[in-house]
């Protein structure tokens, strides 16, 4: 157990890396610094280094970091109940399935502890609907090119990534493929043995691709003639980050059921899976659970999120915002750069060659950026980012690029 503290902060960082490679396991690849704190939208190592944050621990930490409400709401909800499990009545969780209820197309929710347990739900609920309604042959589920559900093992069915998929084959059977975006591809995916169509409104690993207004519009049509589900992941597209609370909301249709998490826990772990009463009813105590699902200290920190995130003019900021972060990224002269897209504060750098360099080189100029696929950089910020934030963050990015040999 790595409990010293020797003198020096740099030999303090070192034995805990080194700690990390003997006590936890080789499933992910750190940079050489440790963060310790972090204020608004900037983190903090040990050695006293700060980095702007344009990753939000994946499009996790919404208000940033030491939001004063989220400390005080952490404060006192520690001082109640941490911890009951679902065998027992608590209010916050009801608060907020009545928030999201009362702001969504939903009659119901079911809350879990990520996105992937979000996604295993609806796909359990839509295999239960379809046993109710004695339609036991609609056992099937469609998904899309470049899509991102989870990794255990029913949602990664889902996720068309083969790097991801091939160690742990077989995975659950009945997925189909279609191509993101094609209508065509997608009726001749979706039949009467569809279950439910899971497809995310604006693609996040996939490498930031947004679906048409005219795609959603489409997949509710197709999935209303064959009599499937359908589902929208918004795990990472959802509350606020793309400029609506609901990244479908501009397509003027609903889903059957909706997933969240990330940022609607404030950086605590949670997930939930919204339905509509057809789905909702054909559920009975035990048909699915969780031991810390939906617990009195988080729920009642996502309530704050999500008041927050619902402010229309939060929803303002994030949409001008995001329109500013594109400019300014559009901006960059470099012959590398193929494109720029995204939604709100949801965007992506795609280049011609690997992007990991150029993450790397951002380290050095106190910049965190991540991948969205091999040659994409993406850009989720904490939402209360600010236009001079942007400016410092295309500075160092450019800088980051020069290193990379990617400005000539």
């Amino acid at each position: 157990m790595v409990t010293q503290s020797p003198s020096k902060t740099t030999t303090y960082t070192d034995t805990i890396i080194q700690g990390e490679a003997d006590y936890i396991a080789n499933t992910y690849t750190r940079p050489p610094f440790m963060l310790v704190h972090g204020e608004g939208v900037t983190l903090y190592d040990t050695e006293g280094n700060t980095y702007l944050d344009f990753v939000a621990g994946i499009a996790v930490n919404a208000l940033g970091y030491k939001d004063p409400e989220i400390v005080k709401t952490l404060q006192e909800g520690a001082s109640q109940l941490l911890h009951v499990s679902n065998l027992y009545h608590t209010a916050p969780h009801v608060e907020l399935a009545r928030q999201l209820v009362e702001k969504s197309f939903a009659d119901k929710v079911h809350f879990s502890n990520s996105g992937a347990e979000a996604n295993e739900a609806a796909i359990k609920f839509a295999r239960k609907l379809a046993q109710v309604n004695n339609d036991e042959q609609r056992t099937g589920f469609v998904a899309f090119t470049g899509s991102f559900h989870g990794r255990t093992m029913g949602a990664l069915a889902l996720t068309a990534r083969e790097k991801y998929q091939k160690p742990f084959r077989p995975l659950m059977p009945g997925v189909t493929l279609a191509t993101y975006n094609d209508l065509d591809s997608a009726r001749q995916a979706i039949t009467e043995e569809t279950a439910a169509v899971f497809c995310e409104p604006v693609q996040g690993e996939g490498g930031i691709n947004a679906a048409t207004a005219e795609f959603l519009q489409g997949l509710r049509e197709i999935c209303d003639e064959r009599g499937a589900l359908l589902v929208f992941d918004q795990v990472q597209c959802g509350l606020g980050r793309t400029g609506d609370l609901f990244s479908h909301s501009f397509s003027g249709i609903e889903p059957d059921m909706l997933t969240l998490a990330k940022s609607l826990g404030g950086g605590l772990p949670i997930g939930a899976t919204l339905m509509t009463d057809k789905v909702a009813n054909a559920l009975q105590p035990g048909d699915h659970g969780s031991t810390f699902a939906g617990g009195p200290l988080v729920t009642q920190l996502a309530s704050v999120v999500v008041r927050r995130l619902s402010d229309p003019d939060m929803l303002q900021h994030i949409t001008e915002t995001g329109e500013y972060l594109r400019e300014q990224l559009r901006r960059i002269e470099s012959n590398h750069i193929v494109d720029v897209r995204g939604r709100g504060l949801m965007c992506a750098l795609e280049l011609d060659t690997a992007a990991t360099p150029v993450i790397d080189a951002a380290y050095s100029h106190g910049l965190l950026v991540v991948s969205a696929g091999p040659n994409v950089v993406r850009f989720v910020p904490p939402l209360i980012v600010e236009k001079h934030h942007i400016d410092a963050m295309i500075a160092r990015l450019t800088s980051a690029l020069a290193d990379a040999g990617l400005m000539e």
